[in-house]
């Protein structure tokens, strides 16, 4: 008895007798039987301890000691006196199911990681199909509540024949609100005028332009702001044309030399030591556009040093309004741009909030998509993405 009590802690199921066990070299087979109590009767609810006869069924299990385990559970099927013939309840093994309850919570749980449902089958010795199917009971509901701040974004994605998804997240906790199919005007609009946003303070996003009309319309009370990568990166886009023109004019050393010092070119001139900055005055020597260009981006750069936000956007429109006047087209081209989004980038000065969350997502869901080799189901690929990033327990449909 002692030995039967030890097996049916490692086993995990409690109240079940084992009859006995096989092994082999892949699987392990433990024969089991519950314990013979009264039970009610599902129609009419009369209590019966009748049993009208034995059947065998094959149950899957998680796997224990490198082998997969399959329970063959002798079930009971009880009489009533009204004439209903129905099977004994157990409590680990849902309706209609072959395998345990925690053999289910295992495939869900290993759903969380960016895996493809293939490399989970394998596994768990499961098909393809069944682990689909096990996660297609999972279901995330549209949230009708806006957080305080809002981060929007897009990533590539095929479901659908959609070649672009958006993504809805919360920045002030960290997580994902929503996976929305399209990113056009026309589906926002819909998506956003049912839902409560008075509590909405920010709307960050990168600069597209759909975002903005969309913060502008249902977003009045709130500030809207553009995240600081995307603008900062303007900037560094215009100085990486002005290099790669210019290093064309140069001889072929000097030009791979110029290449190979793109990140030293790309620093504040401040942070450089003695040596880093008598190289960086020899290739500027030789280029008077270069030379230019590598003073508005420094100058940019001290920009965004300034502890004082409000000093920042007054020294920001003075940068822009000398860029505009330079003679260096991609710093002339950079400078509109910061002029067009100018309202949304000096509230970035002021609001602690930015959009690093939402682009660390954005990875983790291009890892899931090459695993998977891409996903054309969008349902299914929203709750998937859910899934990975949730904090909280899915309903099950």
């Amino acid at each position: 008895m002692l030995s039967i009590n030890y097996s049916e802690k490692i086993l995990g199921l409690q109240d079940v007798i084992i009859k006995k066990v096989e092994s082999d070299e892949e699987n392990l087979r433990i024969f089991v039987e519950l314990k013979r109590r009264i039970v009610k009767c599902p129609r009419c609810g009369a209590e019966t301890s009748t049993i009208h006869d034995y059947r065998t069924q094959k149950i899957k299990d998680i796997s224990a000691f490198g082998k997969n385990v399959t329970i063959i559970l002798r079930k009971r099927r009880y009489s009533c006196f009204c004439g209903k013939h129905f099977a004994e309840p157990n409590y680990f093994l849902p309706t209609y199911y072959r395998m345990t309850n925690r053999l289910v919570d295992d495939v869900i749980n290993k759903l969380r990681e960016e895996r493809s449902y293939t490399s989970v089958a394998r596994e768990m010795n499961l098909s393809v199909s069944t682990v689909i199917r096990i996660f297609d009971y999972i279901k995330y509901p549209v949230p009708k509540i806006m957080p305080e701040v809002i981060g929007i974004d897009e990533f590539k994605g095929n479901a659908n024949g959609e070649k672009y998804l958006g993504i809805l997240t919360d920045l002030k906790n960290g997580r994902v609100i929503d996976i929305l199919p399209k990113r056009y005007m026309y589906y926002l609009t819909g998506y956003f005028k049912d839902k409560d946003r008075s509590a909405t303070k920010y709307f960050i996003s990168d600069m597209w332009r759909t975002y903005a009309d969309i913060s502008n319309v249902f977003f009045k009370n709130s500030t809207y702001v553009v995240d600081k990568y995307h603008w900062i990166r303007q900037v560094s886009w215009a100085f990486e044309n002005v290099r790669k023109e210019e290093q064309k004019r140069f001889s072929r050393t000097h030009r791979i030399y110029f290449k190979h010092s793109r990140k030293l070119l790309l620093k504040r001139f401040e942070t450089l030591t003695d040596e880093e900055k008598q190289q960086v005055n020899i290739m500027l020597f030789a280029s008077a556009n270069l030379s230019s260009a590598y003073f508005l981006k420094d100058e940019f750069l001290k920009i965004l040093s300034y502890n004082d936000p409000e000093k920042s956007r007054i020294e920001l429109k003075k940068w822009i309004d000398n860029a505009l006047d330079c003679d260096i087209i991609h710093f002339v081209k950079c400078a509109k741009t910061l002029n067009t989004w100018l309202t949304g980038i000096l509230n970035s000065f002021t609001c602690s909030y930015t959009n690093g969350f939402t682009e660390g997502c954005n990875n983790k869901i291009k890892v899931l998509k090459r695993n998977a080799y891409g996903y054309r189901n969008a349902e299914r690929f929203r709750n998937r993405i859910l899934h990975i990033f949730s904090n909280q327990i899915a309903k099950v449909a």
